[in-house]
C-alpha cells in the first residue's frame, strides 16, 4: 500500500480487493468495512472525505463506536484495509457495497438526484459482472433505478438491496447478530449477496428489492412513531398536572404488553425523521400517522420552551445551560439533534444560552463546570451517563427524559 501525501489518496496498485465500501469512512461504512475485514477479507474503503480517511489510516476512528478503535488497529496491522479517495479503487473488486442514502430537501421531500448522480459517477469504474449492494436507506424503487443506470452505462452487474439496521455505537455487535435482509430480484444477485453477508452471521431474509427498501423505511418509521406516542402521552399527562413518571411506572411494571413503550425525550438523529418523511412522500403525502409523529417529535422542544416561559417567566435575560448536544445518549453524533433546535428557540426567547457535551466536538460548546456554575436554569438535552450523578437543583432543572428521577418541565 502506498500513500500519496499530497493528494491524500491511498491506492494499492495491481492488488485485487475482496470488497470495496463506497462511503466507507462514515458511521455506517466504517463499522461494516471493519466487520468484513475481521473475517479475513481485504477491504477497500473509498470515500471522498480525505480528512476522515487520513485519520482512519493512522488508527483513529472519527466517531464513537464501541470496539472500533481496537478492531481498526488490528486490521491495519494485518494489512486488511486499503484506502482511497479515487473511484479507481472500484475496478479492483467484484463486490461493491454502496453506503449512499437518499437525503431529504428543505421541503422534507427525498432528493432522488443524489443517488443518480453518484451512480453516474461510479459506473465507469465498476467491473463488468460485479455485485453492487445498496446499504443505506433509499426511496422505494431506487434499486431498480440503479440497475438501469448501470445498464445505460453499458455495465452488466448484479444489484441487491441489503439495508443496514444497526444502532449507532453498537454496529460491530449487531452486524454479527442481526439477520441480514437480502433484497434481490434475481436468484444470482440474491445468492451473491447472501454469500457476502453470511461471512458476518448465518441468518438471512430473502425478499425483493422493493420489499427490502420498504422494510428499512417502515422499521425506522415504526420507531419514530413509538417515540411520538411516548412524547404525546407525556405532554397529555404534564398538561393535566399529573406526574408522568408515576404513570409510566404504573403502565410498565410487570406488564409485558407495555414493555415496548419508551419513555419521553427528544427523538432525533440522521435517520428517523428523514425516513418517515420519505415514506410520506412514497405515500404521496397521504400518511397522517407519519406527519403527526413528525409534528409531535419536532414540536417537543417548542413545548419545553413554552412551559419554561411560564415556569421561569420571563426567560429573557435568564442564563440557560443545556446539558447534552448529541442526538442520543453516549453518542458524539450531533446530526439532527433536537438540542440544537432547543437552543435556537431559547435564544429567540431572549435567554443567554450556553451548551456542553462530553462527546460532541463543537467549538461553540463550553465545559460542564462552566455551565453548572453560570446557569440560572439547566435543561437536560441528552441523558448522558456523565450527568446522572450530578447534584442538580430540581427547582431549576428541566428534564423531559426522567433521568433525574422525576420528569420535570
Amino acid at each position: 500500500m502506498t500513500i500519496d501525501r499530497g493528494s491524500a489518496i491511498w491506492h494499492a496498485a495491481g492488488i485485487d480487493l475482496d470488497l470495496v465500501v463506497v462511503g466507507g469512512a462514515g458511521h455506517v461504512g466504517l463499522p461494516l468495512s471493519l466487520a468484513f475485514a475481521s473475517t479475513g477479507m481485504r477491504v477497500g474503503i473509498y470515500d471522498t472525505d480525505r480528512s476522515a480517511l487520513a485519520r482512519i489510516a493512522h488508527g483513529e476512528v472519527p466517531f464513537a463506536e464501541r470496539g472500533a478503535p481496537e478492531l481498526l488497529g488490528g486490521m491495519l496491522a494485518a494489512d486488511r484495509l486499503v484506502f482511497s479517495s479515487s473511484p479507481d479503487m472500484l475496478g479492483k473488486t467484484e463486490s461493491v457495497v454502496v453506503v449512499i442514502g437518499t437525503p431529504i430537501d428543505e421541503f422534507l421531500n427525498p432528493r432522488l438526484a443524489a443517488m443518480r448522480e453518484a451512480i453516474r459517477d461510479l459506473a465507469p469504474y465498476v467491473r463488468d459482472g460485479a455485485l453492487v449492494v445498496l446499504r443505506s436507506t433509499v426511496f422505494p424503487g431506487t434499486t431498480a433505478v440503479v440497475a438501469d443506470a448501470f445498464a445505460d452505462a453499458g455495465k452488466t452487474v448484479d444489484v441487491a438491496m441489503c439495508p443496514e439496521r444497526i444502532v449507532e455505537g453498537q454496529a460491530l455487535e449487531e452486524l454479527r447478530h442481526l439477520p441480514e435482509i437480502i433484497g434481490a430480484d434475481t436468484d444470482r444477485a440474491a445468492e451473491r449477496a447472501e454469500r457476502l453477508f453470511t461471512r458476518l452471521q448465518p441468518r438471512t431474509v430473502r425478499v425483493s428489492t422493493r420489499e427490502a427498501e420498504l422494510a428499512k423505511l417502515l422499521t425506522n418509521t415504526w420507531r419514530y412513531m413509538k417515540f411520538a406516542v411516548a412524547n404525546q402521552f407525556f405532554m397529555l399527562a404534564h398538561q393535566s398536572g399529573v406526574d408522568y413518571t408515576n404513570v409510566l411506572r404504573a403502565i410498565k411494571e410487570d406488564y409485558p404488553r407495555a414493555a415496548d413503550l419508551p419513555g419521553p425525550g427528544f427523538a432525533a438523529g440522521p435517520c428517523l425523521l428523514k425516513d418517515t418523511m420519505q415514506l410520506a412522500a412514497f405515500a404521496q403525502d397521504h400518511f397522517p400517522l407519519g406527519h403527526s409523529a413528525m409534528q409531535i417529535n419536532e414540536g417537543l422542544p417548542a413545548y419545553v420552551v413554552s412551559v419554561m416561559e411560564k415556569r421561569f417567566h420571563p426567560l429573557r435575560g435568564k442564563r440557560v445551560g443545556i446539558l447534552g448536544m448529541a442526538f442520543k445518549a453516549e453518542s458524539d453524533d450531533p446530526r439532527a439533534s433536537l438540542s440544537y433546535k432547543l437552543r435556537r428557540l431559547l435564544l429567540w426567547a431572549g435567554a443567554d444560552v450556553r451548551c456542553t457535551d462530553p462527546y460532541v466536538r463543537d467549538e461553540a460548546l463550553v465545559p460542564l463546570d462552566e455551565v453548572l456554575a453560570t446557569s440560572d436554569i439547566l435543561v437536560l438535552g441528552v441523558p448522558h451517563r456523565a450527568y446522572r450523578d450530578l447534584a442538580l437543583d430540581g427547582e431549576h432543572l428541566v428534564d423531559v427524559w426522567g433521568a433525574s428521577g422525576a420528569i420535570r418541565v
